[in-house]
């Protein structure tokens, strides 16, 4: 049985400027492929921020001192309520832009892979132990395949 399109309420917000930033269809599309026959409906949040912001954001939640590529914040709703309410997502652009760089990936693909690996993490995949995280990189592999973007997990020689 599958589960048919999913409904997708995926809002946009900038701290700041969008130059070198995907379009938010980008972000969208990326969500929608990454959620394809797991659920029928979200509803989610993308904040793209600067270093400032994305320390802020990992130092308050993660006790870690330095700005990080994105951030998975899980939607906690009270036993019993049903909304399609998945999370939030933040996403720090100086960090992927240099990752981007470092790497010799695409920058947008960078952005897709990052998108993907952040709603698996809203969906609950996590990458603890070895074997998640095999498991959650080969899903991010087929999900970015589907987007015809190559294995980001591939040395580079």
């Amino acid at each position: 049985m599958t589960l048919g399109p999913t409904v997708l309420d995926v809002s946009i917000s900038y701290g700041l400027p969008r130059s070198g930033i995907p379009a938010a269809n980008s972000f969208r599309r990326w969500v929608a492929a990454a959620l394809d026959g797991r659920i029928r409906e979200a509803d989610l949040a993308i904040r793209l921020v600067d270093a400032r912001e994305g320390k802020s954001f990992n130092r308050h939640y993660r006790g870690k001192d330095y700005a990080t590529n994105v951030l998975s914040f899980p939607a906690e709703l009270p036993e019993g309520v049903k909304l399609p309410l998945l999370g939030d997502l933040v996403i720090c652009a100086p960090v992927v832009a240099r990752e981007a760089a470092e790497q010799g990936k695409p920058l947008n693909a960078h952005y897709a892979h990052l998108t993907v690996h952040g709603v698996l993490h809203l969906l609950g995949w996590d990458h603890e132990d070895e074997r998640e995280a095999e498991c959650m990189e080969q899903l991010e592999r087929e999900i970015l395949a589907t987007l015809g973007i190559a294995d980001p997990y591939l040395e580079e020689s």
